[in-house]
């Protein structure tokens, strides 16, 4: 469907769920509260759900305050945001799949289409999209709105340092500035504000890292062990594989994540290779850049498994 399709559907809706997937990030939030607000603006009910809440350094926003944790029945619409696939949805994935007026807003290459209605466009951050369906909705863009959809292309751009900065990332960027959105100031919450356990935390990381295969493959993993001794909780981590790639020898950065007895999440940053195949190739997906996956058993086993295929694609 286009964005006008999907725009002309939004507004004829009496009340509507908006869903964040889990661990939510920057993009996914502001494109679900972003579209709260329009809704507000239209006098449609509406509620956020998101598994996880909103992780501390989002907190800080004032705009990013309250959401639900499930799906309720008796709502006109159900709609996903920067979701890949159904799974994203964690405990609401079955609810959502067994509703009829389901939608979904998404920007990853590996999109699975699960809503009844889909819009799919390869942009940088999912905010650009809902964006674009929010002015064709006919709401007005005020300061708060631009600072809200702003948060969505900043963290899933790096701050317009990752690949995916392109001229539409930019445009857009340069529009919400134009309707009044704080660039320095977003800059500053984002990624120049942190309390002194995520810096701690952040120097444990990073001192264990491994490095695999000529050094082009870096490997960090965070335990439940060590977020629990600082006090933080998974969000706290979001951006560390960053770091990985600002090695020069790494072409490919692996963040793992203590996901409970024998389980992990997983991230994946690339500066060549396609690693959206890699990750499917493991039941995951996003971007070719940037992907993310889950897997199973041993700690050393997940390493292994990953390092193995990420040689074979480099």
């Amino acid at each position: 469907m286009t964005i006008n399709d999907l725009a002309e559907k939004l507004k004829k809706l009496k009340s509507a769920q908006i869903f964040c997937h889990v661990r939510p990030d920057g993009d996914t939030l502001s494109c679900a509260f972003s579209l709260k607000r329009a809704f507000d603006a239209l006098g449609i009910k509406v509620e956020v759900v998101s598994v996880d809440g909103v992780p501390p350094k989002y907190s800080v926003c004032e705009f990013f305050d309250k959401s639900v944790t499930e799906l309720k029945e008796g709502f006109d619409g159900y709609i996903a945001v920067d979701c890949a696939a159904a799974d994203m949805l964690a405990a609401n994935e079955r609810a959502f799949l067994k509703q009829k007026n389901t939608y979904v807003i998404d920007h990853h290459g590996t999109n699975t289409r699960f809503g009844k209605e889909n819009l799919v466009l390869d942009l940088a951050s999912c905010s650009m999209i809902v964006f674009e369906v929010i002015k064709a909705m006919g709401v007005k863009i005020d300061k708060t709105l631009a600072d809200m959809l702003l948060i969505g292309l900043v963290t899933d751009t790096g701050n317009f340092a990752h690949t995916n900065t392109d001229a539409r990332a930019l445009s857009a960027a340069s529009e919400l500035v134009e309707l009044g959105a704080d660039m320095p100031e977003i800059y500053r919450l984002m990624f120049k504000s942190q309390p002194k356990e995520r810096a701690q935390l952040y120097i444990e990381v990073m001192s264990k890292m491994r490095f695999f295969g000529d050094d082009r493959i870096a490997v960090i993993y965070t335990s439940r062990e060590m977020l629990d001794r600082y006090g933080l909780d998974r969000s706290a981590t979001e951006g560390f594989v960053d770091f990985p790639m600002s090695i020069g020898s790494v072409e490919v950065a692996v963040a793992i994540m203590d996901a409970g007895k024998n389980a992990y999440k997983i991230s994946l940053r690339s500066k060549t290779v396609n690693v959206a195949e890699i990750a499917a190739s493991f039941g995951g997906g996003g971007h070719k850049n940037a992907s993310g996956l889950q897997l199973f058993g041993f700690y050393e086993d997940v390493v292994d498994k990953l390092v193995f295929t990420i040689k074979n694609y480099l």
